[in-house]
């Protein structure tokens, strides 16, 4: 690891350099994208520069130990800059392994009630509005980009576009099967129901290196619909975009025209596209990696939300928190903490491994 430190430590200063000559300075282009190499690099630099003070600090105290009444006044130092030194070294061992290049990037989420039908499609509303007052929390802006009501409540599907710093990082761990165990507001005996909700995120790409052959798309026009399916364009606005090939479908009825629509549904689809390709490969390639556990297998159940007894349970590192009540309000932090806390554990030990 030190060899590596130093390697970027010395990128580090050369970009310093190379960002000062005049060269650099007078080509925007340049300067744009060295100034974000070195920022890629500050922290690690940075860290490993008060990692290294503190190695050199303990250096002296010990030259010092020979001396026994000097040796019982360093020991409290001593023992206060191994503490650091460990911790130091810990937390550079986190900021060299490879970050997701998807991290930093806006996400969509789709929502979809599953098995267990007005109750699911319910619960499919709960988790939507559970996730808005966590964007909220956070300042992250939330559109909704096409929705479909159910029938008792909630949606039977809705879509939306989740905007902020490092969205992708946080809600990446979302996607999978959500279970609820509840009492359903449809239910005259006062028994217990099991319903789920399926979640999908995908993070935003500027880049999208899909090509679709237009004759391969079936495009349907209808009217807007606002809540509760009520109209709000008289025009057939709305824009349902479907890959034969495939099968996946987009709709999209947020923009004014038919034709806005038209472009965001393409973007969308060339995003569900190569979200499942993204996915098929990472399939083939099997258990490729324990520290996946952040994507999040569709057909997983990854948590459950249990109302009788107030508690939430992520079955993929068997965390629970008995305060579910608090959780449908936005209060995802404990939950979100203890999976990036366990990915890079996962990740730490996959490097040691050699996966």
């Amino acid at each position: 690891m030190e060899e590596r430190l130093k390697i970027i430590k010395e990128k580090y200063l050369e970009l310093e350099k190379e960002l000062a000559t005049p060269e650099v300075l007078s080509d925007f282009q340049k300067l744009k994208e060295l100034s974000k190499q070195k920022s890629d690099l500050e922290e690690i630099a940075n860290k490993y520069d008060e990692y290294k003070k503190c190695v050199s600090d303990l250096e002296e105290l010990y030259k010092m130990k020979d001396d026994e009444e000097m040796a019982l006044m360093i020991k409290d130092e001593i023992s206060s800059l191994e503490a650091s030194k460990e911790r130091l070294y810990h937390e550079l061992e986190i900021l060299l392994i490879p970050k997701d290049e998807n991290d930093g990037k806006n996400i969509i989420m789709e929502i979809r009630g599953a098995a267990g039908g007005d109750e699911a499609n319910i619960f499919a509303g709960d988790l939507y509005r559970m996730y808005s007052y966590y964007a909220d929390k956070n300042g992250w802006k939330i559109d909704v980009i096409h929705s479909v009501d159910g029938a008792s409540g909630g949606y039977s599907q809705i879509e939306c576009m989740i905007k902020g710093e490092n969205v992708y990082s946080k809600l990446k761990y979302e996607s999978g099967s959500h279970r609820v165990q509840r009492i359903p507001a449809t239910e005259t005996q006062g028994r217990v129901h099991t319903s789920t909700a399926t979640v999908l995120v995908m993070p935003e790409v500027e880049d999208i290196k899909v090509e679709i052959n237009e004759a391969d798309i079936k495009m349907d026009v209808y009217h807007s619909s606002g809540a509760g399916g009520q109209s709000v364009n008289t025009s057939n606005s709305a824009v349902r975009l479907t890959h034969v090939p495939t099968g996946i479908a987009v709709t999209c009825q947020t923009e004014r025209s038919q034709v806005q629509n038209r472009e965001q549904a393409m973007r969308l689809l060339k995003i569900k596209i190569q979200d499942e390709i993204t996915h098929k490969q990472e399939s083939q390639m099997g258990e490729e990696r324990k520290s996946k556990i952040g994507t999040g297998d569709r057909s997983e159940k990854i948590r459950t939300y249990n109302y009788p007894q107030n508690r939430v349970t992520d079955h993929r590192i068997n965390f629970s928190l008995m305060d579910l009540e608090r959780v449908m309000d936005g209060e995802l932090e404990p939950i979100i903490d203890a999976l990036i806390t366990e990915d890079t554990r996962l990740k730490l030990e996959g490097e040691k491994s050699g996966w």
